[in-house]
């Protein structure tokens, strides 16, 4: 049996024609994808199974990866979902208690093909200077592949722009979990990509978690008698997105709460009647500064998303779509892009990050316990 660790020849190939050559990591052959880069140096397991990374390769920043192995208590989903991983140095030794297997074994298991000893560093330079680009690792036999054919493979990959992933990520039938503690009713989720540890903090809140997947229908949701709604993050470009937009449209008419994160911020704003971009390379760590600009608190963000909402960060503008008064909540520091929305007149908000942030860091978790009171404030109000 070849050993994860075996020096079999790699390479990395980005749009533009620039090779990175390594050795190959995790399974043989050849995976294609949007190159993008992740600042974490701690998560590895949970960034790895964040169905957000659909479609993308992920190279980490941090140089050390793997020595915390896998377990079965971290994944955040059911499986692996980046199409290529690329580290620099992967640790040949798991030291630690909890690991159920190594890093390239579950790679290999899931199929996912890696790259290692590569410089780490130099690969997201050229992407922030040049923008997102797609890749391709080839490894194994198909390292071998002439340079042009490798190329030519990667230039004909589907770009990131128009493609809808949610039906590769989603449940395929409704999946319940109870409410901890207190009941306060039934929760709709449209799983675009959700994480495990967004479920789990919305049970802790009293939310009986009905996961719906993403092709449910108003009819289908309303059938659970909801006391709120919520969209996930997910992977893909929101923009294609249409049918996720009308029966969030729906959601907000019938008057249910609303909460969205990551993809569900850029679907609550095509709702409102914003539109949305694509970054030059996204935000992905777990370092993002977002300033609320309600309380002048600046939070550190875990963030993974490629795509933004285009609207105006300074005061109150009016939904082209009807829905009443619209801020920008949140901005982020670094750029000034849209992190969060919030309508005045319906109860609905949304934030670009991660408020669960398995792995952290937890600054944003507050945001369940503001979904939690609002719910319970509009319920209140209904009943009075």
């Amino acid at each position: 049996m070849t050993s994860p660790f075996d020096l079999d020849p790699a390479v990395l190939v980005l749009e533009d024609g620039t090779r990175y050559p390594g050795d190959a990591y995790g399974a043989r052959g050849t995976t294609l994808g949007e190159v993008v880069f992740a600042t974490g140096m701690t998560g590895y397991q949970e960034t790895i199974t964040d169905p957000s990374y659909a479609g993308q390769i992920v190279v980490q920043t941090a140089p050390h990866i793997g020595n915390t192995g896998m377990n079965d208590e971290d994944p955040e989903s059911r499986r692996i979902w980046v199409s290529g991983y690329v580290v620099r140095d992967p640790s040949r030794v798991v030291s630690n208690w909890r690991a159920d297997e190594s890093l390239p074994d579950a790679l290999a298991r899931d199929g996912v093909v890696g790259i290692s000893n590569i410089d780490t560093r130099a690969v997201p330079r050229r992407i922030r200077s040049e923008g997102s680009m797609r890749g391709g690792v080839f490894s194994g036999d198909a390292a071998r592949l002439d340079a042009q054919e490798q190329l030519r493979l990667v230039r004909e990959a589907p770009d990131m722009r128009g493609r809808n992933l949610s039906a590769e990520v989603s449940v395929s039938e409704v999946e319940v979990t109870p409410a901890v503690g207190e009941r306060i009713g039934n929760l709709a989720v449209l799983d675009l990509g959700v994480k495990t540890a967004t479920i789990n903090n919305l049970a802790a809140r009293g939310f009986e978690v009905h996961v719906f997947p993403q092709s449910a229908t108003i009819e289908q949701i309303r059938a659970i008698e909801p006391v709120a709604a919520f969209y996930s993050n997910g992977p893909g470009d929101p923009a294609a997105s249409d049918q996720h937009v009308e029966l969030l449209r729906a959601v907000l008419d019938d008057g249910l709460p609303f909460f969205g994160i990551c993809f569900g911020n850029q679907l609550l704003g095509r709702a409102l009647g914003f539109g949305t971009y694509k970054l030059p390379f996204g935000h992905r760590g777990i370092n993002q500064p977002v300033l609320d600009k309600a309380t002048g608190r600046v939070e550190i963000t875990s963030q993974n998303h490629g795509f933004a909402v285009d609207a105006p960060t300074d005061g109150i503008v009016e939904s082209p779509n009807g829905y009443g008064r619209v801020e920008v909540s949140h901005i982020g520091l670094n750029d000034d892009v849209v992190e969060g929305l919030r309508a005045l007149d319906i109860p609905a908000f949304s934030v670009q990050y991660h408020p669960e942030a398995a792995a952290g860091p937890h600054d944003s978790n507050y945001l369940f316990d503001r979904f939690r009171d609002m719910v319970l404030a509009a319920h209140s109000k209904d009943d009075n």
